[in-house]
Parts: C-alpha cells; structure tokens; sequence
C-alpha cells in the first residue's frame, strides 16, 4: 500500500503542516478533583495551553450526549472563543468486538449518541475502542462487524469512527491494521497514541496504522529529559513516521505524567513537537 491510499484522505504532496490540539484526558487530575469543568476546558485550552483545538473524553460528561441545551452551551463557548471541537473519546459504552451478535449490536446502538452529539459539536470523529475477546481472528471478525455497524450509522453525519491502539490485541498495530482493512470503509481508521502500544513495538505499530489515519494522531508523554525530549517515545523517530506517510492533520498533545503538573506536561509536549517538527522541516499551523 502507497503512503498515499483511500485511507489517508488529508495527504498530500509538498510542504506538510500539522496542527496542534489539547486532549482532554491530559487534565484528567484536575477535572476529576472538580477543578475544571468540561465546559470551562475550551477556554484553558487557549488560554492557558495556547491551542485552538479540543478532544474531549466522554467520561467527563457522561451523561449530556443527548442533553441538547448542555451541548448547545458547550458548542456555543467554543463558537465565542474560537476553538474548534475535533474528536470525542469514546470509553464506557462497551465492547464492539463482543463475540455475542445480540450484544454487540447493543453496543453499537450506545455509541450512536455520540455519534450525534460529535455532528451537532462540529467534530471530524468519534474515538473507539476495539475490545472483544476470543482467538486473535474471532475478535478480529466480531469488531471488523461492530466497526461497519457503527461506520454505516456515521456515514449519515458526516463523522468518522476512528479506533485506537488502547489495550489488549489493539495495542498490536498490525492486528489492528488487518481489522480496518477488512472494514474497508472510507470513514472508518485509526488513531495511533504515541504510548499505548504495551508490549508490542511502537513504532511498528504505528507505522502499519498510519496508512488509515484520518485526521489525528494522538501524542502521549509520560516524562522528560533535561533537554526536553520524552524518556519513553522517540518523538523524533514517531514523527518521522507520520512525514513518511505525507500526514496532514492534527497532533493531540496528551500528557499522562505525574512528575510534571498537568499544565507544565502539556506545555512541554508542546514545545517538544514544535521542536521535532522544525527537525524535519515541517510547519505547525494555527488550528
């Protein structure tokens, strides 16, 4: 498969440019100590973080996916300040590679929701988990039929269902690979986190995923070195990657560190993918 294919509908050929957004999870401490809210985090995204782009978690409002006036306010703030709504991380809905057909289809129809409050936000995509069980194939089989059942929904609203590598068979990037190709579906792919790879190899993970990106990759960081590169991840190396493919979209900083504050986390994953990019000659544009 060429860099550019159906899957990577943003690539393109000449100068690269990638944007930056905050990802919602990187505040977890301070939103569960009810310290942020999920209608306040917009404005800390711009004001304190500097960055115009949002990826909630749906944890954090758990209960408002059909809540219009909630949503009518939180699309509204954003409107105000000029911060666009991108993704919505999908988490506590249920397993979509459930081996039971029955289930599985419920777990589908729980997701819809979001699907309709990503449209009515603006957003590109929902986030979602590929979790199941069974032999490496059986799972394959039963989220590849939960990932089309949804796919098909969102394909009304405009909105992509992109999985990330987050745990168990997911964290294989290849396996997960195979699975969105036996979807085949133009709205349907990946979003490949930095960190959450477990015992496979990240950066092979990554790059068999790269070829379904649609308009996010997500940026974990744990720690930093003294020169400010990550004690983990080779950033130089992942965004290598993501040149390689000819990517075009956004970066979703999601610091999940303990030694730094979440404030300061999130800035230095900032600083270290403004300076990674200027590495490769890459431009990181105004979302």
């Amino acid at each position: 498969m060429t860099a550019c294919s159906l899957f990577l509908p943003s690539c393109q050929f000449g100068t690269l440019k990638w944007k930056l957004c905050l990802a919602q999870w990187s505040l977890h401490r301070t939103i569960f100590y009810k310290k942020l809210s999920t209608l306040d985090f917009p404005l800390y995204a711009k004001e304190k973080c500097g960055l115009n782009g949002v990826e909630y978690v749906n944890e954090f409002f758990f209960d408002k996916a059909k809540d219009q006036k909630y949503l009518s306010e939180l699309k509204q703030r954003t409107s105000d300040i000029g911060v666009k709504n991108l993704v919505i991380m999908v988490d506590l809905e249920g397993d979509l590679g459930h081996p039971e057909a029955k289930i599985r289809q419920n777990v589908v129809n729980n997701h819809k929701k979001w699907v309709e409050a990503a449209k009515f936000l603006g957003c590109h995509s929902i986030r979602v988990n590929g979790y199941g069980s069974g032999t490496p194939e059986e799972h394959s089989q039963q989220l590849s039929d939960g990932l089309r059942q949804l796919s098909e929904f969102a394909q009304d609203f405009d909105i992509q269902i992109v999985v990330e590598n987050h745990g168990g068979l997911t964290s294989n990037g290849e396996w997960l690979a195979d699975v969105l190709k036996k979807v085949n579906m133009q709205n349907c792919g990946s979003l490949p986190d930095f960190g959450n790879f477990g015992k496979f190899d990240p950066y092979k993970g990554t790059e068999a995923l790269m070829p379904f990106v649609k308009n996010s990759i997500s940026a974990k960081s744990y720690n930093f070195d003294k020169n400010g590169n990550e004690t983990k991840i080779d950033y130089l190396r992942m965004l290598k990657i993501a040149k390689k493919f000819s990517y075009n979209g956004y970066i979703g900083i999601e610091y999940e560190g303990k030694k730094l504050s979440e404030l300061e986390g999130i800035l230095a994953t900032k600083r270290l993918i403004k300076k990674t990019a200027e590495k490769l000659g890459i431009s990181i544009i105004p979302s």
